[in-house]
């Protein structure tokens, strides 16, 4: 089945780590996969969705509006931004003694003394589903960047609606469950030359 009309959801935190399954010095650019995985049809829209501090530093805001730059300059993405959100921490699971230890930073005498926390994406799966299901009518085939299984149920939902799947990711991280449905799958790992940065 040919591409006619294509939507591209890109889960942002999912790209940015599992980059690092090339080598941990690589970086690839939106721009350059964009043009790759337009070879088998132009994208209609895409959006780029991911958590940021408040406020976001000026060089995110540099990339963010690079990002959403028309060609020549930039690859047209829609950016969607969320909240980090912050995650009190005072216990974590230990594996190795099947326990859960409360946990204090280095420098902090007691643990009443700590304040840590994790900062964690908020949002995105939530911002992709909804995404798909309400630009339903506008394509034909979404491409997606993500290997997060939550993603399952809005997927099998679009599929049962006659629409093409296809993802664009990386050799890692991705869930069997979504390989299992795709009808194609653009492994970046097999062309990450041509999409790296210089």
């Amino acid at each position: 089945m040919e591409r006619h009309r294509a939507l591209w959801l890109i889960d942002a935190g999912y790209l940015f780590q599992a980059q690092f399954s090339i080598d941990k010095n690589y970086r690839f650019d939106y721009k350059k996969l964009r043009r790759v995985v337009e070879t088998d049809g132009e994208i209609w829209r895409a959006y780029y969705l991911n958590s940021t501090p408040d406020p976001a530093n000026d060089i995110q805001n540099e990339f963010h509006s690079w990002l959403r730059s028309a060609p020549p300059r930039g690859p047209k993405i829609v950016t969607k931004l969320y909240q980090l959100k912050q995650l009190n921490i005072r216990s974590a699971y230990c594996l190795n003694c099947e326990a859960k230890v409360r946990v204090h930073g280095e420098n902090c005498d007691t643990f009443e003394q700590c304040h840590l926390v994790k900062e964690q994406q908020k949002g995105i799966d939530v911002g992709i589903t909804t995404l798909m299901l309400s630009l339903q009518d506008q394509y034909d085939s979404l491409l997606l960047s993500s290997g997060d299984g939550d993603l399952l149920d809005g997927v099998d939902y679009i599929t049962q609606q006659g629409k093409r799947l296809e993802l664009v990711v990386f050799d890692h991280g991705v869930s069997t469950d979504l390989q299992a449905r795709a009808d194609k799958i653009h492994w970046i790992n097999d062309f990450a030359d041509q999409v790296g940065r210089e």
